[in-house]
């Protein structure tokens, strides 16, 4: 099979039920969007759902910072948005400090020591789809919460008993299920329902949970209260650990208690970059490497850096930015792994003079052929390029279910954290402790040389299962300083079009100063060089559609792309602005 044959686009997942809100066409006209962001002229949370943002701002009125606020809403989402927000799976967590301080906080999830490279190969040779995304064998060990303690005791001021009491509430007390939420669990109703405890607690043991129905988690609640008492040791060595290890091999699964206990989250380098736009001076700090996210918009902004952008009604912004993304995603497939076990040439890809002879080779009137555009061969300015490229892709990264927050205290201390269960409600097995449990297996090399599961794309050795490995990520968070100052937190769900969406919204607040829900609200559009597709939301004017084909571009219209829950700072009074997603109903709320 081709490269362009092999990499279809993830939507075809959704025929399955998986399709998350990204996905969807729009449930409303974007005109009912609110225009305005949220000011608040101390503090900050944006999240996708308003139960999560209540609770990060119940914890900055009771004098926690914003890493004790993004703590709370981790935890808050754990239990109110099941389809991604979890204690079950994993994330990244950029933290800037008011005192200048960063640091990148990586709780990706690992594979098991048990994990094979060939282990869902069936006997005859062929891909088992399912058992990498469907099940107790696609679940990974879980990072989430020694991540969040691991934020919290180094960056944080409160007590984890504390942070997580607004949690505990949720899951005890229960909270009324929205229409968004019961829809979701219509849709997931099929793979829920193969499993007796998801089948219990989030199908009311198949009498279906309505909007205005309360969702009580007892046992959601115990897990928390027992972390909450004796901290992420409980989770990785105490009874939550041996209820989920009990729970695998019961049904074949592979997590040990050697595995959860072995676990640790990593604390690496932010990676940054310096621009000047609109008079300014910009720091871009994001993700590094085992996100593929922070290498590419870097990348990006390095191709784009002397090109006029006017908006996204004009047609040459749009093949600009198109043809750049191209380009990346090129390079992102092909170079991009776990930096523990792989030489990523992140000085390379995010050299100035490398992304000058990148752009070069782009038409400004005519869209470029993937099947002529390849991985560059990346090199630092003044040392020769490597050699050839490597001509196979790597998984993109997580499934259409993932969730990014932003906050901001009012010390100026601020987060940009996404975190995810990797397809909507990840293997859909929830544990007899109650929480659902992630299918990241599926974002590793599942069978080199064949799509894999959920995304339908060829992937490369350096991303091949091995125990102890974290597979490659597509999240973002990132946040932008503006002479020195903070700026602006962003960043999104949606696997691929992670990169596209956070991306964007940098462009729109840094490049062609929108005010902060202007900049979420615009709409998007995607090209990963595979398929050769440029993907547009309904929203995009049809005149745009015509004149992108008349340049040579083929144009898939689609619904979301990316769900970006921002926070903007205005410069002139220092107000907080926060700018959730309407795209699915997102909420900021600050004070």
């Amino acid at each position: 099979m081709g490269l362009a044959a092999a990499a279809f686009f993830l939507v075809a997942r959704g025929s399955s039920g998986q399709a998350a809100a990204e996905y969807r066409t729009h449930s409303e006209a974007a005109k009912q969007w609110p225009r305005e962001a949220v000011r608040g002229a101390k503090a900050m949370v944006a999240t996708d759902e308003e139960l999560g943002s209540k609770a990060g701002v119940e914890i900055l009125r009771r004098g926690g910072n914003a890493v004790d606020a993004a703590v709370a809403v981790a935890f808050a989402l754990a239990v109110v948005k099941p389809a991604a927000g979890n204690i079950g799976g994993g994330g990244f967590m950029v933290v800037r400090l008011a005192d200048a301080r960063t640091s990148f906080l990586d709780y990706r999830e690992v594979a098991p020591g048990a994990a094979t490279r060939n282990m869902y190969i069936t006997p005859d040779g062929k891909l088992d789809e399912e058992a990498s995304v469907i099940g107790y064998k696609s679940v990974s060990v879980p990072g989430t919460v020694a991540g969040l303690e691991l934020a919290l005791k180094t960056y944080g001021t409160m007590k984890l008993a504390d942070v997580i009491e607004p949690a505990i509430r949720l899951a005890e007390n229960g909270f009324a299920v929205s229409e968004k939420l019961a829809g979701e669990l219509r849709r997931e109703k099929d793979a829920l329902e193969r499993f007796p405890v998801s089948r219990r607690i989030f199908l009311n043991e198949g009498s279906m949970l309505n909007a205005g129905d309360t969702l009580k988690q007892p046992e959601l609640a115990a897990t928390l209260k027992r972390i909450a008492k004796n901290g992420a040791q409980e989770f990785y060595h105490g009874e939550t650990a041996r209820m989920v290890v009990a729970d695998m091999a019961k049904s074949g699964g592979l997590i040990t208690l050697e595995d959860l206990a072995a676990y640790k989250p990593k604390v690496r380098e932010v990676l940054r970059a310096k621009y000047e736009s609109g008079g300014h001076q910009w720091d871009v700090l994001t993700s590094p490497p085992p996100s593929s996210g922070g290498v590419a918009i870097i990348e990006a902004l390095n191709m784009l850096k002397d090109v006029p952008l006017k908006g996204w009604e004009d047609v040459e912004s749009v093949h600009m930015v198109a043809e750049t993304m191209r380009r990346v995603f090129a390079d992102r497939a092909a170079y991009l792994a776990d930096p523990d076990y792989s030489n990523v040439p992140v000085a390379g890809l995010t050299a100035s003079c490398y992304a000058k002879e990148l752009a070069g080779t782009i038409d400004a009137q005519r869209a470029s052929s993937s099947k002529e555009v390849h991985a560059g061969k990346p090199h630092a300015c003044g040392v020769a390029a490597a050699g050839a490229a490597p001509s196979t892709l790597v998984s993109l990264g997580e499934g259409p279910h993932t969730t990014h927050f932003s906050v901001v205290d009012a010390a100026g201390n601020a987060v940009a954290s996404t975190y995810t269960l990797n397809d909507s409600y990840g293997s859909h097995v929830t544990s007899t402790a109650g929480f659902l449990l992630n299918d990241e297996m599926d974002d590793f090399t599942t069978q080199p040389g064949v799509p894999n599961a959920l995304f339908g794309l060829i992937q490369s050795e350096a991303n091949a299962i091995a125990p102890g490995h974290r597979p490659l990520s597509s999240m973002t968070p990132t946040i932008l300083l503006r002479d020195g100052k903070l700026s602006f937190v962003t960043g999104s769900p949606g696997g691929p079009t992670i990169i596209s969406a956070t991306l964007l919204s940098v462009i729109n607040w840094m490049r062609l100063g929108m005010d902060a829900q202007a900049a979420i609200n615009a709409p998007r559009f995607h090209h990963q060089w595979l398929p050769d597709q440029i993907f547009m939301e309904e929203d995009f004017p049809q005149s745009i559609e015509k004149a992108l084909e008349e340049r040579g571009f083929t144009v898939k219209r689609r619904g979301h792309i990316g769900l970006v829950n921002a926070i903007g700072i205005d410069a002139k009074t220092g107000e907080r602005l926060g700018a959730a997603d309407p795209r699915d109903k997102g909420s900021a709320v600050g004070y």
